[in-house]
């Protein structure tokens, strides 16, 4: 063996003593975390040693990623987008994370998705919990740590058994930001996926979430011109709901994944698709050349998403209803602007979204 896969070997043997010695130790939850980071570089160095010692045998492990964002932010446009590119399989939303999240009802409406998050059905079933307390293979260990690494066996199975059938290798999950620890969820079952995180200005996100609870929701409510879009509470809690799950996944992305997280801003989408589609390939790992990128772009084009409606031609009944970026300040009253802010206007000027108070 030469001097490069002794080397290797090295460092996965010293990594590998170092990620047992940890988990005997029975650190926190954020060392375990750092501990499944190890695995995943010794994996990563087994592979390369394998590579060294001329073994094809080992196979690279399926790079996996998830699309996260806030509802209404373009998450659904930009896993269309990703979906069309030759090597990479997207879809959505599986609803994997979001430990907290359950539909409050299951309702006609909603009987294409799931009831509950997938971390929330394995944390809360009663007989699985049971089981793994007292099972002799896990009984004296934290069930918690259990129930998540069978919430990753799961997430594997659906997607990468999903990935078999379609010969493309890179797959991902359009993950929406059910709750604000949607992100350090993610990084507790999958530490070494990439997160591409789309953001959107909340206030245009807010005016696409009060068309859509209108039109695909709840019991579609008659309001006069004059009444405005929202009734107080309800902009409220969107702007509450848009400031704590868009600001903590802006800390903990880069927190959490270092490189391997990366931001597109919806207005920038629309503005330069083609580059920054390129960008988000490049980060993916996936063919970045002119024609894969206008291949990605001309098949999630608003156009053809709207079935022939041009960009700003509103069709409020559509779930792709006018795709543009500032349509707040025509929906928006004074005093939901007000409201808006009050809950959150810090979070509006971090993200460059015009100083609070312009007009």
């Amino acid at each position: 063996m030469g001097t490069y896969g002794r080397g290797a070997l090295r460092r996965a043997k010293a990594l590998a003593g170092a990620a047992t010695d940890a988990l005997r130790s029975r650190a926190g939850r954020g060392e375990r975390r750092s501990i499944a980071a190890k695995n995943a570089e010794i994996s990563a160095l087994k592979r390369e040693l394998a590579r060294s010692r001329g073994d094809g045998t080992v196979a690279a492990q399926t790079p996996v990623f998830f699309v996260v964002g806030q509802q209404k932010s373009g998450t659904t446009w930009l896993m269309r987008m990703l979906d069309a590119h030759q090597e990479i399989l997207c879809r959505g939303e599986g609803r994997f994370f979001g430990a907290g999240w359950r539909q409050k009802s299951l309702v006609k409406s909603d009987a294409m998705r799931p009831p509950s998050s997938l971390l929330y059905a394995l944390r809360e079933a009663e007989y699985l919990r049971l089981w793994v307390e007292r099972s002799v293979w896990s009984r004296n260990d934290d069930a918690d740590e259990h129930l998540d690494n069978l919430a990753r066996m799961a997430v594997d199975y659906f997607l990468r058994g999903e990935l078999a059938k379609t010969g493309k290798r890179l797959v991902g999950d359009k993950s929406p930001l059910l709750t604000p620890e949607t992100v350090e969820e993610i990084s507790g079952v999958y530490p070494e996926a990439r997160i591409v995180h789309i953001i959107r200005d909340g206030r245009d996100a807010a005016v696409s979430a009060a068309h859509h609870a209108r039109n695909f929701g709840r019991a579609k409510e008659v309001k006069r011109e004059d009444e405005g879009l929202f009734d107080e509470a309800q902009i409220r809690k969107l702007a509450a709901d848009w400031d704590a799950r868009v600001g903590r996944a802006v800390e903990d992305g880069p927190r959490l994944f270092g490189e391997r997280y990366a931001e597109v801003r919806y207005e920038d989408l629309l503005a330069q698709p083609e580059r920054e589609m390129a960008r988000l390939l490049r980060f993916l790992g996936a063919a970045s050349d002119e024609k894969s990128v206008a291949r990605c772009v001309g098949a999630a084009s608003f156009e053809r998403l709207s079935k022939g409606r041009s960009r700003g031609e509103e069709d409020p009944s559509s779930f792709f209803r006018k795709g543009v970026a500032g349509d707040w300040r025509d929906a928006f009253t004074g005093g939901d602007r007000r409201v808006f802010e009050e809950e959150a206007g810090g979070l509006l000027e971090r993200l460059g979204y015009g100083e609070v108070g312009d007009p």
